[in-house]
């Protein structure tokens, strides 16, 4: 795209998605993320229905009466996105590419972040790694974001999600909330995956077109795969077919989330025909009500 048109794009998302953080993420994001950690914030006496717990023995010992310490959760959190731009996200058979997709939900969960004084950062990859921004704060922030998901064009077409959730592990030392959102289209990735939700936060958001999961009745189509540039042609017609797809792709989905159960990895599943609002918000819920 020229930059007049990134521009023109980045405003468009920024207007579309800046009314869904104001009157219902917000509230959802602050309540759906633990801070850091606890920092001290004051030492006083004791009070009645305050915890023994709390209790600071060497000032009681030397005040002669009870004193607890204080401490306080540390909002602040580092918020990082791990984008896939390998060449099956710039496919799509609806309304929506699932690259335009990912950036729009990107685009909710920056603003959603920022909003309550978080920091924002970005991983790109495809079948290495393309770009990595630090979390920073400000509204700056997410639209660089979008700028550089936008205007970015990807060195590979290939997916490599192992290598970018190692990378991920090295790259970021203090304790995040990683976002990875991707259609998870690759190979052997979960045991990498498992050892950085032990360090990080972590969140699957998987995109899919519809095709992605259920092959249409159209009769012989030529495709081509977007990653390795191999063609060929299928009958769409042939209702057995459709039928062994669709099975095979339901065994899929199905590992796909008992796997990061098992990993203790949120995760929800988008289609590009759909909002994403309502599974964002159950995603919302679903966590507060785990805490």
């Amino acid at each position: 795209m020229e930059v007049s048109e990134i521009i023109t794009k980045i405003k468009k998302i920024e207007i579309t998605t800046r009314n869904l953080v104001s009157e219902l993420f917000s509230g959802e994001y602050h309540s759906m993320f633990k801070g850091q950690g606890l920092e001290f914030s004051e030492v006083r006496e004791y009070q009645d229905g305050d915890s023994f717990r709390q209790i600071d023995w060497n000032v009681s010992a030397r005040m002669g009466h009870p004193y607890i310490k204080k401490f306080e959760e540390t909002r602040e959190l580092n918020v990082i996105f791990l984008i896939d731009v390998s060449g099956s996200t710039s496919t799509g058979t609806r309304s929506y590419l699932k690259s335009e997709y990912i950036t729009e939900i990107t685009a909710v969960l920056s603003f959603s972040a920022l909003s309550n004084n978080d920091k924002v950062g970005l991983l790109l990859f495809s079948d290495q790694i393309e770009k990595y921004s630090p979390p920073r704060k400000g509204k700056k922030s997410a639209l660089r974001i979008l700028r550089d998901i936008l205007y970015h064009v990807p060195k590979s077409n290939g997916t490599d999600l192992k290598a970018a959730i190692e990378y991920a592990y090295q790259i970021i030392p203090k304790r995040s909330i990683i976002f990875i959102i991707s259609d998870f289209l690759a190979q052997d990735y979960q045991d990498s995956l498992r050892i950085l939700a032990g360090k990080h936060d972590v969140i699957a958001l998987r995109i899919l077109d519809k095709a992605d999961i259920e092959l249409p009745n159209c009769g012989l189509i030529h495709l081509a795969d977007p990653e390795t540039g191999k063609r060929f042609t299928i009958n769409t017609g042939n209702r057995r077919l459709r039928q062994r797809y669709k099975e095979a792709i339901d065994k899929e989905s199905f590992e796909f989330n008992e796997t990061l159960k098992k990993i203790k990895v949120a995760n929800r599943t988008f289609t590009t025909d759909e909002t994403y609002t309502k599974k964002l918000m159950e995603l919302f819920r679903a966590r507060k009500h785990r805490r």
